[in-house]
């Protein structure tokens, strides 16, 4: 009886203990394709390659005649900076997560971040992908 109650509670601490592991991970899963404000940018993982998402996000900001003034490219990541309709810079940062998943990062605004801003720039980037 003793050792059952031992391992009663001790499967109890173990569970206790796991179960946060557990939810976030769920919460990642969950969380796959929504768009996130973090820290002043917009952040969205999607299905394409680095060069493929980069691509996009540079038709995406032609279309929407934005001025891009600077743009680095590395072996796993890609950051384009420009000018926003209103004077304000952009950045668009592509992340390779895998081989054909990349991770997209827009904030509009240096000081404070326009959140509306930068979804308009995302939603275009996705529609280009």
């Amino acid at each position: 009886m003793p050792k059952k109650i031992l391992g009663l509670i001790l499967s109890g601490f173990v569970l206790f203990n796991t179960s946060g592991c557990i939810f976030l991970l769920a919460g990642a899963a969950g969380g796959a394709g929504t768009a996130v404000w973090l820290s002043g940018k917009l952040t969205h993982e999607v299905n394409a390659s680095l060069d493929r998402t980069t691509r996009a996000a540079k038709d995406a900001l032609k279309s929407l005649r934005l001025n891009i003034t600077k743009e680095t490219v590395k072996e796993d990541l890609a950051q384009i900076i420009g000018d926003y309709t209103d004077g304000r810079t952009f950045w668009v940062d592509i992340r390779q997560v895998a081989e054909k998943s990349s991770k997209l990062e827009v904030r509009v605004g240096a000081i404070t971040s326009d959140r509306a801003a930068a979804d308009k720039i995302l939603k275009r980037i996705l529609r280009y992908l």
